[in-house]
């Protein structure tokens, strides 16, 4: 099948670019900038309707677009995570209402952060999003409600937990800090951590995009591990997989204080959402790295091998 992704050029769409083309797809990026590379690109602007509308006719469309989060929670930078999400999902929609065939099937990305800061709750699919925080909350929010009304036979909205990656900037910090012997738990630890290897993901999106039966997912699906895991779990599982011993806790207020330093979000570190992709499960979803300690010995091993 033809694919048309947007957001492309993030750690997520390079990999699913490539298992698309390695699985026989014809693959098209839409981009600000076009780079050489293995998958043909086509330049649009992100906010409005251009020339690449005609890469839409016959194809499916999976939305990655959206400015990494790892930012302080500022006004500017809220409207900045809001805009970079919302026009070009309203750009591609403006699009497909000129197609004289729907869509066959768009996966819209959105985020577990839509629930906010969740506490112990067990979230499905069904559950409600929450007020906020603005940067979590109403970022996902805005993101979702941008795609309403594309011309599409099928929609899914996939809210992702923490996609684990080796060569990414979250994993490698992670490891980083563990490595360093300040791997322990992040403020109370109780906060939930909803997570999923990247293999997993890629089969999610992929069975997403080729599912032809009658019954095939639409709406929101959780694209999330079985087994999300309290942050002093994570951190342990952390240290584990780099050989180190316990460490001590980091405070929130370190972890604020450390948040304004690195200019990032301490939201991102001190609140959690206990997901289950229950869709997925009921759905007969098999997961390749269920297990914490195994994603990540899978992921360490990975990236000694690239070096």
């Amino acid at each position: 099948m033809k694919i048309v992704l947007a957001g492309g050029s993030g750690a997520l769409g390079r990999r699913l670019s490539e298992r698309l083309r390695r699985n026989g797809h014809e693959v098209v990026v839409l981009t600000r900038r076009v780079r050489p590379g293995p998958v043909r690109q086509v330049e649009w602007d992100g906010r409005a309707v251009g020339p690449w509308r005609t890469e839409l006719a016959g194809a499916a469309v999976v939305n990655l677009a959206g400015e990494l989060v790892d930012r302080r929670p500022t006004a500017a930078n809220v409207e900045l995570l809001t805009r970079s999400r919302v026009e070009p999902t309203r750009a591609l929609v403006e699009a497909s209402a000129g197609l004289a065939e729907p869509v066959p099937v768009w996966i819209q990305s959105s985020t577990l952060a839509i629930y906010g800061d969740a506490g112990d709750r067990m979230l499905e699919e069904s559950a409600p999003p929450a007020d906020g925080p603005p940067q979590m909350a109403g970022v996902a929010t805005a993101w979702e409600a941008a795609v309403q009304g594309a011309h599409t036979g099928r929609l899914v909205t996939l809210r992702t937990g923490i996609v684990l990656d080796h060569g990414t900037p979250a994993l490698d910090r992670l490891w980083s800090l563990a490595r360093w012997g300040v791997g322990g738990r992040v403020g109370p630890g109780t906060q939930w951590v909803s997570w999923l290897h990247v293999d997993d993901w890629l089969d999610i999106v992929d069975r997403l995009l080729t599912d032809t039966a009658p019954d095939a997912l639409s709406g929101v699906v959780h694209a999330t591990g079985p087994r999300p895991v309290p942050n002093a779990e994570l951190m342990g599982a952390l240290r584990r997989s780099v050989g180190r011993p316990a460490a001590p806790p980091t405070p929130a207020a370190l972890v604020r204080l450390g948040a304004v330093l690195l200019r990032t979000d301490p939201a991102l570190a001190l609140t959690g959402r206990r997901a289950l992709p229950a869709r997925l499960l009921e759905a007969g979803f098999e997961f390749q790295h269920p297990d914490l300690d195994e994603a990540l010995a899978d992921l360490r091993a990975r990236a000694r091998a690239e070096r």
